[in-house]
């Protein structure tokens, strides 16, 4: 049995998937407001997380985000609107897959599944550390480590740093970089590659953009010398 918690308000809709999933490989731990979401993720250690996006207490963006710097757990999101405006938001804090309301619990059990799946290939034995001067990425555990000490990042941050230093010495472009993260093109308007350069730049003291960089016209460069 797979645990999911469900953050929803909505009592109906609350009762119909809970009694849908049960029926299945699933059991339900439902979660009705969005300030008391992260303490309930602390005790219940799901295996998934189901997340309405308006939620009483605290918008649901926030409480994915809180999710996503704690634990690499998949968030799937439920969305009302019919743009890709949550999705994108979602995407950039660090959501996992969307269904639109109304729900069709046999679509959300198919997603759920798919989650799962992709899940355990994941966890299904990457151990590989690279090692750039003092600079250490270890991705059995996602450490990071810099001049012997421990540097943490959220989770968007990490993955991008992985992806820059799995093509060190070679440029990649936004949208390569967006598609390996997040699997979406780059529309020409979405920032948050350059927002997160510029917060990785910080933590490793790469004042000069010598560590990360940004090559114009064609997008960032992982320098494997400059990390000393």
């Amino acid at each position: 049995m797979y645990r999911v918690m469900l953050v929803e308000d909505d009592a109906r809709l609350a009762e119909l998937v809970t009694e849908y999933l049960s029926g299945y490989e699933f059991s339900v731990d439902l979660v009705t407001r969005g300030d008391a979401a992260l303490g309930r993720f602390k005790e219940l250690s799901p295996d998934v997380v189901v997340l309405d996006l308006m939620l009483p207490g605290l918008d649901g963006m926030v409480v994915c985000r809180q999710i996503r710097e704690l634990s690499e757990v998949p968030i799937l999101i439920l969305t009302a609107r019919e743009d890709s405006y949550d999705e994108v938001s979602g995407l950039e804090q660090g959501a996992d897959d969307f269904v639109n309301k109304p729900v069709q619990p046999r679509v959300l059990l198919a997603r759920l599944r798919a989650l799962m799946r992709r899940t355990q290939a994941k966890s299904g034995g990457d151990t590989r550390v690279l090692q750039f001067g003092a600079l250490r990425i270890a991705t059995s555990d996602r450490s990071v480590i810099w001049r012997g000490q421990p540097c943490v990042l959220s989770n968007t941050e990490y993955k991008l740093l992985l992806v820059l230093a799995e093509a060190a010495g070679r440029v990649l472009s936004r949208d390569a970089l967006l598609k390996k993260m997040r699997g979406i093109e780059f529309d020409g308007l979405d920032r948050s590659i350059d927002n997160c350069i510029s917060k990785l730049r910080r933590k490793f003291d790469d004042v000069d953009s010598e560590k990360i960089k940004t090559v114009w016209g064609e997008g960032y460069l992982f320098s494997p010398s400059a990390w000393n």
